[in-house]
């Protein structure tokens, strides 16, 4: 980069415009900026840093945007402007700058604010001429930006060598060195990179933490299933050994759950055995005392047979007196027909009493009558046990819907679990849509603080082509009123070269006789001139004098007008530049059109967080509900138990209630039915007693005819009388009796029957004990089996899933693990990085050491071999390592801080560190040649020998036509240095002089 020319106008302490010819003062290679203190030597600089950039360093800016860099000695209709004429990258450029500015209105008082103008011009060699590039701000900034390849803090370090910023780095410590090299070489992306280093760690270390607590939960749920046989680690989520520890105590719970299913295995078989047992027992048991109660059927029947022998014996007899019976027969019809009667009215109550329990078969009519009473009065007080049916019904609902409430209750818990698996999956593209809204909502905020500036510039583009033809038309009536001028002002002083010819004529007409002439004097007049046709008095010419006038001012109207629409021709195109209006209206649709979409995918962003907000809320539901769930089932178990005693108090008291029937009403229709019984049989009962005497009388004649018939009683004479029925039961009894006595003699002879009546008395109930405590015990070890079984598939699920979280989790433990590790190395937190250097710190050193090797070179020179800077990269206290500073000094050997420096040493020093460090930045800016330097104050601390030897170097830099401008106002320098710029300082402000370029 090289500077031809600057050109300032009301900048700074400079009131008029003042020019710089580099180019002339370049000529020697070395020339020096000197002046008054607060002459504006530094102002020079500022106005290249602002052509440039468009600002100056550091607080000189101000607080108006550029409305301070103008100078106060100004005349007020005179506008600040900065023209600098450089060559960059081989392109010959002329930039022209001009801050805002509050000028003087045109119409009425105050002021009125115009905006900052840029131009950007390329001298284009083959035409011979300047052509325009650009008139917008940012375009210019970043073309200048990228030719250069330096920021503006950059270029005012490289270029504008400030000597105090450098003597204050030498003093200073890591953390304020860090801080201007990070500035200067742009660390921001290093920093960036620890910054996303750490950033990843977090996310992945949350990742992490989450799987963990999975695995802990599933660790609990395995601890729940295995009971005491699994110990969980004491590790929280996220630490190391987490995943070896869960898996390790689920490999023991299975191990002993295994264990415990064999010992439920063997315990079942011999279950199993015992049971097969004790029920082969139980059937030999039963075998016994069937054959056992066989035989003492049979002992027992044989004994009826032989008590009841004497009554076959009477059978026989009784064969042999129904032949003496048969005279008796009259007698026993007329009783047989009291008999019938009595049968009849006994029959009634017979089938009356029949239908009674047989506790009322002795009953008489009395008796009867009483117990159809008291049934009646017990029927009477089954209301409380209708009330608690009742109640045991409504029980029976309620432990119905208990039961329903816990299928329905499972249904939920599984839809809650299902719902809840696919949670993380729903969460994840719910943020997604979110995150997708957001940036759309970031991009239309973007997209809307950039639609007023393209709306603005469009308007101010459809306004200068407005303007232009507004111009081209005011164009032409300035010119039809320069021309109307014109004719007026020919006609004008046509008609007063007429009146002037004819002014004799007209002076003629006032003259009197005796008056004197106004012109000779004369008071005669022997011959005054006459008006000829055509005459122009004085009227006339003054009426065509106020048309000239008249036409003058229409064009000064006309020409203001012109000004005017120029002026705002030249603001409207100044704000839009040269693109064509078509060319922006199409940026401004495409601009609307990215708005509108983003502003579109941006509407969803509201129903987006709505939707993540309804699914946490749901998820949280979900949550509570299997929470609920588990609630109401703990509940329901108490519940169901004080369902079942009550159900059981119920039970006893119904049981009491309608004894052995089914429900209570049964048992009220059974009193019913037992009180109508009674009656009914309490009335026959007094029936039967009357036909009952009606047999007694009959019997009493009977007895009579039996008494001479030879039997002893009538009882006996009827017994005895037999007809063919009588006679055949009474053979078949007979018969009967034989054969009966034939089959017990063959029972008692049955061998295995005697010998099972030799045998002990059978003890089935022992047995039938023995047999239900055998199938409680197999029962008993089948549901340990049965639970033991149910431990171990669940402790392999839990296991297999805790299993595949961890195997799922290894990549992203192992990237945790990674990029905690660079994130420690970067951060120089880790203890791999033995100095503890930060990534941005470590650049940062080795840009330093490049910069110390840069300066050693010139420095030896200063001071004549002594000096060299050397990088140090140990730690001071608890600052930054890796951007320590020293100098060994040569004569002594020694390496000691450069804070020792003495203040010429120091500015020697800073001075070629400042060299050093242009020389690196120009490297690292990708290797923009710099062939104008300024290097600013410090000279007066060198003695006279070393400013000769800092001169060597400073005008060894002229080497490949490079020139230094030396800012200072060392009275010395002068002297040493020819090509000078002079900045005098006056009460009008400061006038620019160059000197020794010729």
């Amino acid at each position: 980069m090289r500077l031809h020319r600057l050109t300032l106008t009301a900048f700074g302490p400079f009131g008029d415009t003042q020019t710089v010819d580099f180019d002339d003062l370049s000529t020697a290679g070395l020339f020096l900026l000197h002046g008054p203190t607060g002459a504006g030597k530094t102002s020079v600089l500022d106005a290249v840093c602002y052509a440039l950039y468009g600002s100056v360093p550091g607080a000189r800016q101000g607080g108006g945007q550029g409305t301070a860099l103008r100078s106060d000695h100004a005349a007020p209709a005179t506008r600040t402007e900065v023209t600098l004429d450089l060559s960059v990258a081989g392109r010959r450029l002329e930039i022209t700058r001009r801050p805002p500015w509050e000028r003087p209105k045109k119409r009425g008082t105050g002021t009125t604010l115009d905006k900052a103008q840029t131009w950007l011009r390329e001298y284009d060699a083959t035409a011979r001429a300047w052509k325009d590039l650009s008139r917008s701000h940012q375009e210019i900034g970043e073309e200048v930006t990228q030719l250069l390849g330096m920021s503006r803090e950059q270029f005012c370090q490289v270029v504008l060598l400030p000597q105090g910023d450098f003597a204050r780095f030498l003093r200073a410590d890591a953390e304020a060195r860090g801080k201007l090299l990070g500035r200067l070489f742009d660390t921001r992306r290093f920093a960036d990179v620890e910054k996303r280093l750490a950033e990843r760690r977090r996310t992945t270390e949350t990742q992490v933490r989450d799987g963990d607590a999975e695995l802990l939960a599933d660790a609990h749920r395995m601890q729940q299933a295995a009971g005491d046989a699994m110990e969980l680690p004491e590790l929280a989520p996220g630490e190391p050994g987490l995943a070896e520890a869960v898996l390790g105590a689920a490999a023991v719970a299975r191990s002993t759950a295994r264990e415990q299913l064999t010992v439920a295995a063997c315990t079942l078989t011999a279950a199993e055995s015992a049971q097969a047992a004790a029920g082969r027992a139980l059937d030999d048991v039963r075998e016994l005392a069937r054959l056992q109660r066989r035989f003492t059927e049979a002992r027992e029947q044989a004994a009826r047979l032989e008590q009841g022998a004497e009554a076959y014996r009477e059978a026989q007899a009784l064969m042999e007196r129904a032949r003496k019976a048969e005279a008796v027969a009259p007698a026993l019809d007329l009783r047989e027909s009291s008999e019938a009667e009595h049968r009849r009215a006994a029959a009634a109550e017979a089938r009356a009493r029949a239908l009674l329990p047989e506790t009322f078969a002795d009953a008489g009519a009395a008796g009867l009558a009483a117990a159809a009473r008291r049934a009646a009065e017990e029927l009477g007080g089954l209301d409380s046990a209708r009330r608690a049916e009742r109640r045991l019904a409504e029980l029976l609902d309620e432990r119905a819907g208990l039961d329903r409430q816990e299928r329905a209750d499972a249904d939920l818990l599984q839809e809650a679990e299902a719902w809840l698996d696919d949670w993380e999956e729903t969460r994840t593209a719910l943020q997604t849509r979110v995150d997708t809204a957001q940036q759309a909502a970031a991009l239309a905020e973007q997209l809307a603080e950039r639609r007023e500036p393209a709306q603005q510039r469009l308007r101010a583009a459809r306004l200068r082509d407005q303007l232009a033809q507004d111009t081209d038309r005011a164009v032409d009536r300035v010119r039809t009123a320069q021309d109307e001028t014109l004719r007026a002002k020919q006609h004008w002083l046509d008609l007063k070269e007429q009146r002037l010819n004819g002014i004799a004529a007209e002076l003629a007409a006032h003259l009197t006789d005796g008056a004197p002439c106004a012109v000779c004097g004369a008071t005669e007049h022997p011959d005054p001139a006459r008006k000829v046709a055509g005459h122009v008095d004085r009227e006339a010419e003054e009426h065509a004098l106020t048309g000239y006038q008249r036409a003058g001012e229409q064009r000064a109207e006309a020409e203001r007008r012109l000004a005017d629409v120029r002026q705002a021709l030249a603001a409207a195109t100044a704000e839009a530049g040269d693109t064509p209006t078509g060319q922006l209206t199409e940026d401004v649709a495409e601009l609307e059109e990215r708005y509108a979409q983003a502003r579109s995918a941006a509407a969803g962003l509201h129903a987006a967080q709505e939707r993540l907000r309804q699914a946490g809320q749901e998820h949280e539901r979900r949550l509570a509900a299997r929470q609920e769930t588990a609630v109401r089932t703990a509940s329901r178990v108490g519940h169901r138990e004080r369902l079942d005693r009550e159900r059981v108090a119920l039970e006893e008291e119904l049981d009491r209630a309608r004894g052995s029937l089914d429900s209570v009403a049964a048992r009220a229709a059974q009193l019913e039915r037992r009180t109508a019984l009674l009656t009914d049989a309490a009335d026959t009962a007094r029936v039967a007693q009357d036909t009952a005497q009606r047999l007694k009388d009959a019997d009493a004649r009977l007895a009579d005819a039996a008494f001479r018939a030879g039997f002893e009683t009538p009882q006996a004479a009827a017994a005895a009388l037999l007809d063919n029925a009588a006679h055949r039961e009474l053979q078949r009894r007979l018969d009967a009796w034989q054969h009966e006595d034939a089959a017990v003699r063959a029972v008692l002879a049955e061998a295995d029957t005697a010998a099972a009546a030799r045998e002990p008395q059978a003890d089935l109930e022992s047995a039938r004990r023995a047999a239900d405590e055998a199938d409680r015990r197999l029962r008993d070890a089948a549901s340990a089996h049965d639970a033991a079984g149910r431990r171990c598939a669940a402790l392999d699920r839990l296991s297999a899933r805790a299993t595949a979280s961890v195997r799922r989790l290894a990549p992203l433990r192992e990237e945790y693990d990674r990029v905690a590790r660079m994130a420690g190395l970067a951060a120089g937190t880790s203890a791999d990085n033995e100095r503890r250097m930060r990534l941005e710190s470590y650049v940062l050193a080795a840009r330093l050491e490049q910069v110390a090797a840069a300066a050693t070179v010139r420095l030896r020179r200063m001071s004549s071999g002594r000096y060299t800077l050397v990088h140090s990269d140990d730690r001071t206290g608890r600052g930054r390592s890796g951007l320590g500073l020293h100098v060994v000094d040569a004569w002594t050997g020694r390496e000691r801080d450069t804070a020792t420096l003495s203040g010429g040493e120091t500015f020697f020093a800073s001075l070629a560190l400042a060299l050093g460090l242009a020389d690196v930045v120009t490297d690292e800016a990708g290797g923009v040649r710099l062939d104008t330097l300024f290097i600013d104050e410090g000279f007066g601390s060198l003695d006279d020998q070393t400013l000769d030897e800092v001169l060597d170097v400073l005008d060894s830099l002229r080497e490949r036509d490079r020139s230094v401008g030396i800012v200072s106002h060392v009275a010395d320098l002068r002297r040493r240095i020819h090509a000078q710029l002079e900045v005098v300082k006056g009460r009008s402000g400061s006038t620019l002089r160059q000197r020794g370029t010729d």
